[in-house]
């Protein structure tokens, strides 16, 4: 694990420009950002954990890997040299930690300092921020002129956990992904995964290596497609070009892509459903039933699932691993009782169940002394909240790599900043329109969107309070649209404008 040495906090007498929470993948590449466009601005970065990495250090369950390719999960400035295209966990991790390295950035990165607080003072166009540090939890403040939140969408400190008749009988051990114990030898043992999401295709045949069998159990179908691990155009191109050329052209033509395959699959739904399928029962073979990869929802009315090389395939077809689609009914000392009456004898039950949504790094917000609920609000551009002044949430893409809306949200902090600089305003803020209707923020249909549905902000039924899900859309609107567009306002300190 990288950890590099940080200062904590002051007693608030500090004062930054910008303050980033988060020191994963958002908030590293929101850091680089910064100091190119803005490099005149302090900062700092508050992490809750030990390390850099965010997501890919929480992880460490067997096979943990990206569904989205680094040619797009990667950072815009920095091309992603290796031959993997689908990387794995540990890798993704180090191309965090050389990006921090390499820009300078590991020097302003405050670790163990969990942001539990922040309040907006319009009076003083200040934000305090409070963390609390260390297994004493002491607190400490900072303020700042600008909050940028990079600290994900969900909980670090739970994941969705439903519990079950007789799980106390279990003689065998239950794990969870998340908090994956790294003394759990499950070589030559029975494994149950349950779930169906990408966690879970992640896991079964990763744990086939080793297990005697794995069984991944799943209430209903998820879609699952098969990618290449290495992208052979991608080769030939770096042949070719230089480097940075060569990630560019990579970059772009997998971001044309899958915007066309998802436009496709979102206008003909049948066609998408009935060509994904097909491909999945001409990998499975006859032997494997199909309809263990036929959901009775639209593609993308979930996140459809990726496994690279067809590796969740190939061990269903060895006979390492199937495929159950059941309910549970109870536990046993043995195993789990389904529905059905059949009973999975298990050593090992892995709970790959879902996350467990959070806004904001799960921080209590208050501007000018009253609670701000994000959930009473409407996100501008899918980026900044109503009525939160001076701040921006990272929210990537559901249907595309997370990064590629990150860097679009860096890039506009640096824009606004930069406006407010030149015509000496100190504060911005939208106001929420009256007149726009209220959308969920996600159209997803996934369990843990719709349990997070009274926590998540609202979008709204007209631009600028859209959330696209479209790079190009975006890129032109966030990149390229005005920053005084006549929705956003600004103004000295003293009052909200």
């Amino acid at each position: 694990m990288h950890t590099p040495s940080s200062s904590s906090l002051g007693d608030g007498d500090e004062i930054l420009d910008v303050l980033i929470v988060g020191a994963g993948l958002s908030g590293i590449g929101a850091a680089a950002m910064l100091q190119r466009r803005c490099p005149g601005k302090r900062y700092a970065i508050l992490e809750a954990r030990a390390a850099i990495g965010g997501t890919w250090d929480l992880f460490r369950y067997p096979g943990v890997r990206s569904d989205s390719d680094m040619y797009t999960l990667g950072y815009g400035f920095k091309p992603w040299l290796a031959a993997k295209a689908i990387a794995d966990g540990p890798d993704i991790r180090a191309y965090i930690e050389d990006t921090a390295r390499s820009h300078g950035i590991e020097r302003h990165i405050r670790f163990n300092h969990k942001v539990v607080r922040a309040s907006w003072s319009s009076a003083d166009a200040l934000w305090t921020i409070e963390a609390e540090t260390g297994d004493e939890r002491t607190l400490r403040t900072v303020r700042t002129r600008f909050l940028h939140m990079c600290s994900g969408y969900y909980s670090y400190d739970h994941a969705y956990r439903p519990r079950f008749e007789g799980e106390d009988a279990f003689a065998g051990r239950i794990v969870q992904p998340q908090f994956w114990p790294q003394d759990l030898d499950y070589a030559g043992k029975r494994v149950v995964v349950i779930g169906s999401g990408a966690t879970a295709v992640t896991l079964v045949p990763a744990m086939a290596q080793t297990a005697a069998h794995v069984t991944m159990l799943q209430r209903s179908p998820t879609y699952v497609v098969s990618r290449p691990s290495e992208y052979r155009f991608a080769r030939r191109l770096q042949k070719r070009l230089p480097a940075g050329l060569a990630y560019w052209a990579t970059r772009w033509r997998v971001i044309t892509e899958s915007m066309l395959l998802y436009r496709v699959a979102r206008g003909k739904p049948e066609l998408a459903k009935r060509k994904i399928v097909e491909m999945a029962k001409h990998q499975l073979g006859p032997n494997v039933d199909v309809a263990h990869f036929t959901p009775d929802y639209k593609p993308w009315d979930q996140r459809v699932c990726v496994v690279p090389d067809g590796d969740l395939f190939r061990a269903l077809t060895k006979g390492q691993a199937e495929v159950v689609t059941d309910h549970i009914a109870h536990f046993t000392e043995r195993g789990i009782v389904l529905r059905s009456g059949r009973e999975l004898e298990a050593d090992v039950v892995v709970m790959a169940t879902g996350l467990s949504l959070s806004v904001l790094g799960g921080a209590r917000i208050e501007v000018d002394g009253q609670p701000y609920a994000p959930s009473e609000h409407m996100a501008y551009k899918g980026m900044m909240l109503s009525e939160m002044p001076n701040s921006v949430m990272t929210f990537g893409y559901t249907n595309a790599s997370w990064t590629l809306k990150a860097d679009l949200t860096a890039g506009w902090v640096c824009r606004l900043l930069q406006h407010m600089d030149r015509s000496g305003q100190a504060i911005a803020v939208v106001r929420r329109d009256p007149g726009v209707a209220d959308e969920p923020f996600l159209s997803f249909t996934s369990g843990y969107v719709q349990r997070a549905q009274a926590l998540l902000p609202k979008q709204g039924s007209r631009r600028p309070w859209q959330v696209y899900q479209n790079y190009l859309q975006d890129m032109f609107t966030i990149r390229f649209g005005r920053i005084a567009d006549g929705v956003m306002r600004f103004g000295p300190k003293g009052q909200l404008p």
